[in-house]
């Protein structure tokens, strides 16, 4: 062994000779790509550079290449739209490594792991019977084994100073595409005829999701981050009485762009999602309940008023209030179709559907991701094109999953929600802020699937850094027990 060491020391020759060789293939790859392809080969190799060393390098980079799915497979089909899982490999590679290397792998157990594991097993069942397993559901299984390999990385790994760039990370990811998205609102000049909006003034944002829906769904995860943690920073600026630093500015910044670019999506889940998120985090921002509660009945009280005083934009008013027809339900078999209320009895039609995959298959459902392929056999008689999945992700897991499935999903968010919650109780600075912003994210998740599903374009990517993210900052609570290393690097960070 140490004669190999020898040789492959910085100085030996046979080292020389390999770098020589890899550099001399890299470049040769290099001259047989077109610039932009260059351009990307470059960056993927020093991100793979930088994640051996440091594997949060690693998982940002797939954070940020995961959603870009959609516009590569538009835009640049010759780069591999699933770019993203050689460096999600990369980078748990380098985390198990990192462990063996110091022989000190450890796969943590905080509370939240069992209802993780617990959902994932209900979903593994569901394909015990399942109508297209290989095409439809494993790849739908794969995703949820994903959210629990991206937990216990940000769990194990993501501690002390590291969670903080992790945070910024998230933030400085959705930034770009809020960038992306106020440019195709109206900077750009033109867009997609169908995304027109305002009299074809503007056109709604869609970044690099190629469609708003989803676009403005991450938006909405990552934008409570932002809010939460400047609140907490509004706090710490106004109790030192000086000038504000230039982080609080930044992050300042950052929000505002994540929230504007939130309005330009058009999307009137998201922004339900992000009122129901900005609900439950004036709730909690005040250490009493009872007066964060007060916030929220005058913030309610003070939109009620501008809204029943015509202040509100006609335009803004209808698409905030017309969300009444989306959350009734009703038999739409025979109902008569025009372009009025098209997209209202298109959606009832599919709900429809779920409910009735749920009964004929109450307890295991039709298979994790299956919604698609069993429709056929549940649809109505004017509705024959599967949408994917049901606009509905609560009727969309009964149906694919059973009750079985169903209940163990709600014990999950039931669980991150209470944790959540303790979080914000318990911890104090950026932590809180942290804590705040998670609850907000998860708030927008929760209500944004009454009407769409959100574990698209590698979304669930980000959801599962923030779960672990939940999960870390519950071991760093008071009264919590973590591991020793643990506590120091608490007391550095």
């Amino acid at each position: 062994m140490n004669r190999l060491a020898r040789q492959l020391s910085w100085n030996s020759p046979l080292l020389n000779i390999a770098l020589i060789g890899a550099a001399s293939l890299y470049g040769l790859a290099l001259s047989r790509l077109s610039l932009l392809n260059a351009c990307l080969l470059t960056l993927f190799s020093l991100a793979g550079v930088g994640t051996l060393i440091e594997p949060l390098v690693g998982l940002l980079t797939t954070l940020f290449l995961g959603i870009l799915w959609a516009w590569l497979r538009a835009e640049l089909p010759s780069v591999p739209p699933l770019i993203a899982m050689p460096m999600l490999a990369l980078t748990l590679g380098a985390w198990l490594m990192r462990g063996a290397a110091r022989r000190d792998i450890r796969l943590h157990t905080p509370s939240l792991l069992f209802p993780l594991l617990l959902f994932i097993g209900a979903a593994a069942l569901s394909l015990w019977d399942a109508i297209e397993m290989a095409v439809y559901g494993a790849p739908e299984l794969i995703k949820w084994l994903q959210i629990l390999a991206l937990f216990w990385l940000v769990v194990d790994h993501i501690q002390g100073r590291r969670l903080p760039w992790l945070a910024g990370g998230l933030l400085l990811i959705g930034t770009f595409q809020a960038l992306v998205g106020l440019w195709q609102f109206g900077l750009r000049g033109t867009g997609p005829d169908h995304y027109a909006i305002l009299g074809g003034r503007f056109y709604r944002a869609y970044g690099t999701f190629e469609q708003p829906n989803p676009y403005a769904g991450f938006l909405g995860l990552v934008f409570p981050l932002g809010a939460g943690m400047t609140a907490e920073m509004v706090r710490a600026e106004i109790g030192r009485l000086k000038r504000p630093s230039a982080l609080f500015l930044l992050l300042c910044a950052a929000t505002g762009l994540l929230g504007a670019a939130l309005l330009a999506s058009w999307s009137r889940g998201a922004w339900l999602g992000a009122g129901a998120a900005a609900v439950v985090m004036l709730i909690a921002l005040p250490r009493r309940t009872w007066v964060g509660l007060l916030l929220v009945a005058l913030l309610l009280a003070g939109a009620l008023g501008l809204e029943r005083a015509g202040m509100l934009p006609a335009s803004l008013s209808a698409r905030l209030t017309g969300f009444t027809q989306y959350a009734r339900f009703q038999d739409v078999r025979g109902a008569g179709i025009n372009d009025a209320n098209y997209a209202v009895v298109e959606r009832l039609a599919h709900w429809q559907a779920a409910l009735e995959m749920w009964r004929a298959n109450f307890w295991n459902g039709v298979g994790i991701g299956d919604y698609e392929p069993a429709y056929p056999a549940y649809r109505l008689l004017n509705w024959p094109i599967a949408l994917g999945h049901a606009h509905n992700y609560y009727l969309n897991i009964a149906a694919e999953t059973g009750l079985i499935g169903l209940s163990a999903y709600l014990l999950l968010w039931g669980t991150v929600f209470w944790q959540g919650w303790r979080a914000s109780r318990r911890l104090s600075g950026w932590r809180r802020g942290l804590a705040l912003g998670l609850m907000g994210a998860f708030t927008h998740l929760s209500v944004h699937h009454l009407f769409d599903n959100l574990y698209v374009n590698n979304v669930h990517l980000v959801i599962g850094t923030m779960l672990g993210m939940v999960a870390l900052l519950n071991r760093f609570c008071p009264g919590s027990t973590i591991a020793p290393g643990d506590a120091t690097a608490v007391e550095r960070s």
